[in-house]
């Protein structure tokens, strides 16, 4: 995500610079031939771009509330696993009890709510394309890291695992049927929203649909200059400039955002959400040393600005 307000304009226009060096070189090409050149017979009457221009932000705008669909979904799915991963750490902490071993669910319950913090960072990494066995071995003992080494699917196992623990604590009498019964409605509501983040990210916003919106506002940026130049003569080129990079950005912006976890400046803040899950998770467990010891998380430089 970027990590400030104010977004320069190179940073704006350096995502269109190929596409506005060839609007220039067009639009004052056409002007040179009608004014210089006097070849007149290539205006065209306003009317034909403007109503291109017309049913194209129609377009633009219906594909631009489709692309923040998806992302908003996406951070939603990350909000409600925030939410879950502190009632399942809660629901640890206050359910399972037995006063006879305090050692051993003293443990129990660090195994359970690290191997939830380890679960969040697998999803991120796997969403943006990384290997999600990084890092693990910070949360996980041995015997863990074992059972998911080979796993393909780290984020199952590790929910695998958790199910497997609950179902100890039942044999073992430290919590009852009941309260198992609510913790293992809160596992398959993370379990949703893995399924959920994981359709946004394999689901392919239509080729076809984006294609002909670009051929759309390519052929609009080429009659363009034909209306223009009637009325405007050389000050038809910084219209025509200004026109294009409106459409152009508009449609660069509905691109970024409909791929909110391909690790690009506007995605869902994945690895800063998992950071503040640590941190809380960190401080029920009383256990602040372990979010200390974690590692400066790894920044993609844009510029002045990081992808987090």
């Amino acid at each position: 995500m970027l990590l400030r307000n104010n977004i320069p304009l190179t940073y704006i226009f350096g995502k269109i610079k190929k596409e506005l060096f060839f609007v220039i070189a067009y639009s004052l090409g056409i002007v040179v031939l009608y004014e210089n050149f006097h070849v007149t017979r290539i205006s065209i009457p306003l009317a034909v771009p403007a109503l291109l221009g017309t049913v194209i932000s129609l377009l633009l705008a219906f594909r631009s509330n489709q692309a923040y669909d998806r992302w908003w979904e996406a951070r939603i799915i990350w909000g409600a696993i925030v939410n879950d991963s502190r009632t399942i750490s809660r629901q640890i902490l206050s359910f399972v009890e037995n006063p006879y071993d305090l050692d051993e669910v003293e443990k129990f319950k660090h195994r359970f709510i690290k191997r939830q913090i380890a679960w969040c960072n697998a999803l991120s990494q796997s969403l943006r394309g990384f290997s999600s066995h990084k890092g693990l071995e910070r949360y996980l003992d041995k015997n863990e890291l074992a059972f998911v080494k080979n796993q393909r699917n780290v984020m199952v196992a590790l929910l695998e695992l958790h199910a497997m623990d609950l179902k100890k604590a039942l044999n073992e009498g430290w919590i009852n049927k009941y309260q198992q019964i609510e913790i293992d409605k809160t596992i398959t509501a993370l379990c949703n929203h893995m399924g959920g983040s994981e359709r946004i990210k394999n689901t392919i916003f239509p080729v076809t649909y984006s294609k002909y919106i670009n051929m759309s506002i390519h052929l609009f940026i080429v009659l363009l200059p034909f209306g223009l130049i009637e009325y405007f003569g050389y000050m038809e080129v910084p219209l025509v400039i200004a026109l294009a990079a409106f459409f152009l950005l508009v449609e660069k912006m509905a691109v970024h955002l409909q791929d909110p976890f391909e690790n690009k400046p506007t995605d869902t803040p994945t690895t800063t959400i998992c950071r503040n899950i640590e941190k809380d998770l960190c401080q029920m467990l009383d256990d602040n040393k372990l979010f200390e010891d974690m590692p400066h998380v790894e920044k993609a430089s844009i510029g002045s600005y990081y992808i987090l």
